[in-house]
């Protein structure tokens, strides 16, 4: 059995997988509020529950994707007070092969065992191209992952690009850029994740309602007081209701696009870009009316070259739970000489 995680700034996802006929099974999941616990050892006991009612087979090994650079086998999370080390894990958690990878590294290895149903496809581009391919996800944050090709296969490798200089691409997001470096919090410096993640569109709302003056209904205003402020203006920006939610998501979708084509500029991402995190699913009718395609591509004499990459989302949540099994097999079998993927195919003659 292998045991996954997800750990965001505001959730824990955790799963149990095991393999059959080489491929990643799902055996049950569960999502925490990472917030109210001390550290991920609490989360993982409550998952695991008491020894005598915890899954027959055991746990061989374990991964878990977090927000931040992984140095030394230690994380300190980015937006959550944490610090992750794989040797007080495992000793807590008498799990022998433990492993901490950067969230989109995750999610990059999850790739590969996902189904064809659980990708939508944005743009096609050139299928023919091989090479490179890139991964930006906005959920709490934005994370940025490429996957570099070497001739054979894809390898995932982190990358903090999200906290890299917003550059606004026209007079409104000058504005916005303006606006937000007066921001007290933000020290003057406006980073791709201030303005594209979760943090971002609630940003960009205020913005339109405070420095553009766009009208927030009395019923809006309780909504936002009482729901998720960006659930509420995914909803009604989405369907049109409501002009001020409507542009925020606009504005967001736009910077979102220009962020993932600059992306694909810097790695050259011939073998396409694909879109994680948890915003994109919720708000697939907006991805497809033409905003974010047109910020991808609006790159001058890049143009033509960022137009022949292929977009896809992926729709499917627990992809960076299935990379970070895959991941553990794969860090387990190299050190123990035994797949546990491998062994699970069974060759009938």
């Amino acid at each position: 059995m292998i045991l996954a995680g997800d750990v965001g700034g505001t959730k824990a996802y955790l799963a149990l997988y095991r393999f059959e006929q080489g491929t990643l099974q799902h055996v049950r999941d569960a999502k925490f509020a990472a917030q109210q616990y001390p550290n991920l050892q609490a989360i993982v006991r409550e998952f695991l529950g008491p020894k005598e009612k915890q899954d027959s087979e055991g746990i061989e090994a374990a991964c878990f994707g977090a927000p931040g650079p992984v140095r030394k086998n230690v994380i300190q999370l980015t937006n959550l007070p944490w610090t992750l080390d794989t040797q007080e894990l495992s000793r807590d958690l008498h799990i022998e092969h433990i492993f901490l990878i950067n969230d989109l590294e995750a999610n990059g290895y999850g790739i590969n065992e996902l189904r064809l149903d659980q990708i939508f496809t944005l743009s096609e581009g050139d299928n023919s191209q091989v090479g490179n391919r890139g991964l930006i996800a906005a959920g709490t944050g934005l994370g940025e992952g490429l996957l570099i090709w070497d001739g054979k296969t894809h390898v995932p490798m982190a990358s903090e690009g999200g906290h890299g200089d917003f550059g606004p691409h026209n007079d409104l997001e000058i504005e916005l850029l303006r606006y937000l470096r007066t921001d007290p919090k933000m020290k003057g410096h406006v980073s791709w994740e201030r303005v594209c993640s979760g943090i971002g569109l609630k940003n960009i709302y205020t913005f339109l309602r405070d420095c553009k003056k766009m009208n927030e209904s009395p019923a809006l205003r309780q909504r936002m007081q009482e729901e998720d402020p960006n659930a509420v203006i995914a909803e009604l920006g989405e369907s049109g209701s409501d002009e001020l939610c409507a542009k925020a998501l606009d504005v967001f979708v736009s910077i979102y696009g220009s962020e993932a084509g600059n992306l694909a500029l810097k790695i050259l991402a011939h073998g396409g870009m694909y879109i994680g995190g948890g915003i994109a699913p919720k708000i697939l009718k907006k991805m497809q009316d033409g905003t974010f395609m047109r910020g991808f591509c609006d790159k001058g004499r890049m143009h033509d070259l960022v137009s022949t990459m292929s977009v896809r989302i992926i729709l499917e949540s627990r992809a960076a739970l299935m990379g970070a099994a895959s991941y553990a097999e794969m860090r387990a079998a190299e050190i123990s000489g035994r797949s546990i993927r491998a062994a699970s195919i069974h060759v009938t003659v």
